[in-house]
């Protein structure tokens, strides 16, 4: 992923809402699925994690994105955002970088 689509997503995650918590229990196998599954019919999500979890919003970023095949735009604080382009139902179009003549 190229910076400016990146800043991209960026852009548009400041305009959605977190549709996830991670808690005490950090990361189950429940929560991976329905982030799988989320990322599939939305492509990008935002997550937040809660004081109660003990790990680092950074690390349960890698580890989300190695399990469901994403890519993490951000971590801002204990909030995450993800992006994974859908099989089915591609809703957001990513910026093309131009090459230089």
């Amino acid at each position: 992923m190229t910076s400016k689509q990146r800043a991209y997503l960026k852009g548009l995650a400041m305009k959605i809402d977190p549709i996830y918590q991670v808690g005490k229990s950090s990361l189950t196998p429940e929560i991976t699925k329905g982030l799988d599954e989320a990322l599939e019919a939305r492509e990008l999500i935002k997550i937040n994690v809660l004081k109660n979890c003990l790990d680092d919003p950074g690390e349960i970023a890698q580890i989300i994105a190695e399990r469901t095949h994403s890519e993490v735009v951000q971590v801002i604080g204990k909030k995450i955002v993800l992006y994974r382009e859908s099989k089915e139902k591609k809703k957001i179009e990513l910026p093309i970088e131009k090459k230089k003549k």
